[in-house]
């Protein structure tokens, strides 16, 4: 299934299924108004809104609209949580060789995790508001699965069931905040501003053989300002998978249905592919040249972020964005 949410003038949004080449869309509220409301469900309401999926596809049912990006929402615009990961290591090693700074062996065995602000994510297509561009703005493209239920310590193996939905993320960063507050040995907070998430969440599924061992295996494409960034395949050099993720998340607490977690930025060993951030090829020019070539995003900078099936066309939808100065 492929399911948005519209913006209909409340925090939650109207849940809309969307139709697998998303051209039309159909509000369920017999079934479920919200997307939280689907999930706190989902044994209970999946089968019907598959059988109503089925039929949407088949163009039989009369109420259906033209599905429109521009009116969705985050899939989820608020979640209890959401916890992004560094699941391509390679990526870390980067960072951290830019900086001179050696990486702990448990980087390899032991996935990484932060706990990102949850209670107000941006619409795929909004503006990204921020006060000043002294604070090193970069985008992160990425992937990120919603889960059921997931119970506390559960297994690898047993993990992938509780995913239901998959999503694309851009994780906005703010690099230049970032040493200052990890210096002070607590973490992220103000470097890591709200998340955008694609207009819309698919069942793994929907994927076919795309979906293999928790890994979506295809490449993520990013554009700055229409120009090609990167399209690193984000089943290649992905050291947790998804269960894993899902399972180190769940180690000493039980997730709530909506939990949001998230690859972190898709990178490939292969540098022909490109990048998902700035932050990565200003490394890569770093460990070339002595220092960065590339600048980080400025007002008005555009940032897209797709991935596209093997037909070309577009799997999520598109996060297509541009870089506001915030004004209070």
């Amino acid at each position: 299934m492929k399911l948005a949410s519209y913006n209909n003038g409340r925090r939650d949004g109207q849940l809309m299924l969307v139709s697998k080449d998303l051209t039309k869309a159909v509000a369920v509220p017999a079934i479920a108004h919200t997307m939280q409301e689907l999930l706190d469900a989902w044994q209970l309401l999946q089968p019907q809104l598959s059988e109503l999926y089925d039929a949407l596809n088949d163009g039989l049912i009369d109420n259906a609209i033209e599905f429109e990006e521009a009116k969705c929402l985050s899939p989820l615009p608020r979640a209890y949580q959401w916890a992004d990961g560094s699941a391509y290591v390679n990526h870390v090693e980067l960072v951290r060789k830019a900086r001179g700074a050696e990486m702990p062996e448990t980087f390899w065995t032991d996935p990484l995790v932060y706990q990102g602000g949850s209670d107000c994510f941006i619409a795929p297509k909004a503006d990204i508001p921020l006060a000043s561009e002294e604070w090193g703005i970069d985008f992160e493209s990425e992937i990120a699965v919603i889960t059921d239920d997931v119970p506390m310590g559960v297994s690898t193996e047993n993990a992938e069931k509780h995913i239901k939905l998959l999503m694309l993320v851009n994780d906005v960063s703010l690099r230049n905040l970032i040493p200052g507050e990890l210096a002070k040995g607590f973490g992220f907070y103000q470097a890591k501003p709200s998340s955008s998430f694609s207009p819309v969440a698919v069942t793994p599924d929907e994927l076919g053989k795309r979906w293999e061992d928790s890994k979506v295996h295809l490449p993520l494409i990013t554009h700055l300002n229409r120009e090609l960034f990167g399209q690193p395949n984000a089943g290649v050099d992905m050291t947790f998978n998804f269960s894993q993720l899902v399972s180190h998340v769940a180690k000493t607490r039980p997730l709530g249905a909506g939990a949001i977690i998230g690859s972190g930025t898709i990178s490939n060993y292969d540098r022909s592919a490109g990048s998902s951030c700035l932050a990565e090829t200003r490394m890569l020019e770093t460990i070339a040249d002595g220092k960065p070539a590339t600048s980080f995003m400025k007002f008005g900078d555009r940032v897209r972020i797709e991935m596209l099936d093997d037909n070309n066309e577009t799997i999520f939808g598109s996060i297509d964005q541009q870089v506001v100065e915030y004004k209070g």
